[in-house]
């Protein structure tokens, strides 16, 4: 028995969650054809378990449940999830705001509509916020324990095809900071580029002879690197793999060059258990790729009430 899924329109959401998206640094449009994808994906032909079970008429509510301590992120997908698949059909209450800390048993989110409807976008909706609250957890460890510290936490471009702007609005939601979005918005200068162009500053000057008004980031692995990129002007550094001893001296190094101004960024191999030993040697930022490319999902359960 073919039953095709068939969802909402755009245009038919509800302004005000449409509004919340845009508030979020969301593209509304994109992300919700994002579920409608994900829908798709997961009931190309009928969701036949649900239509074999459930009678047709059957309505019921469903309460979303926080497993464990962290944060969450992703709930305003999970309701898209549900508004795709039954429209106006379904009330949607007690969806906690995302980036909210709960703890284990704590009620994060209830709907109510059409059991069938319910159990259709069930999984979609906690794909989407079991992995965000997974990387907003991640990430709101990672402000914890640089609490009292001047360093702030980054993300990369370490995330998963296709889900770039939801893992990035994921890291804000938990409190850490983006850094660039594509190979577009912002230059950054690593190894293979340097290779490339003959060395640090060569390649340094030969992006802003190119993009002017661009941001540039250069990667270095030593301190004469970064001596030399002070001196000619590139006020963001990436102090690659550098132990604390040499972290500690690049800050020295650009306070007594630049008076401090240039920003300083450790990346490479950081683990949370070294985050204030690093935040203490003064870098501004510590960049990790983990936050989005090696997360642990985050346990969000859906339950029928009976």
């Amino acid at each position: 028995m073919s039953t095709p899924l068939t969802t909402t329109p755009y245009d038919a959401l509800p302004p005000p969650l449409v509004a919340e998206l845009e508030a979020a640094g969301l593209d509304p449009r994109a992300t919700y054809a994002a579920v409608v994808a994900a829908l798709v994906e997961d009931v190309p032909d009928g969701d036949v378990t649900s239509l074999a079970t459930i009678p047709v008429d059957a309505r019921g509510t469903a309460d979303f449940g926080a497993r464990e301590a962290g944060t969450v992120a992703g709930l305003v997908l999970a309701e898209l999830a549900f508004r795709a698949v039954l429209g106006d059909d379904v009330e949607v209450t007690g969806r906690v705001p995302d980036g909210t800390a709960v703890t284990a048993g704590d009620a994060v989110m209830s709907v109510a509509g059409p059991t069938r409807g319910l159990l259709t976008a069930e999984r979609v909706a906690l794909n989407y916020a079991c992995h965000l609250s997974g990387v907003a957890t991640a990430t709101a460890a990672w402000v914890a324990a640089l609490e009292g510290t001047d360093a702030r936490v980054l993300d990369t471009r370490k995330t998963l095809p296709g889900l770039r702007a939801l893992q990035k609005y994921a890291v804000r939601c938990g409190g850490g900071v983006n850094h660039r979005f594509s190979l577009s918005d912002v230059a950054m200068v690593k190894d293979n580029h340097v290779v490339a162009a003959g060395g640090v500053v060569p390649a340094f000057e030969a992006v802003r002879a190119t993009y002017p008004d661009l941001h540039v980031v250069v990667e270095v692995t030593d301190l004469q690197q970064l001596r030399d990129l002070l001196v000619a002007g590139c006020t963001w550094v990436l102090l690659d793999n550098m132990d604390a001893a040499t972290m500690t001296a690049a800050v020295a190094l650009n306070e007594e060059l630049t008076q401090g101004r240039a920003t300083l960024e450790a990346s490479g191999g950081l683990t949370i258990e070294r985050a204030r030993e690093v935040a203490a040697t003064g870098v501004d930022y510590i960049s990790v790729g983990a936050l989005t490319h090696s997360v642990k999902v985050f346990d969000l359960g859906l339950d029928l009430r009976g």
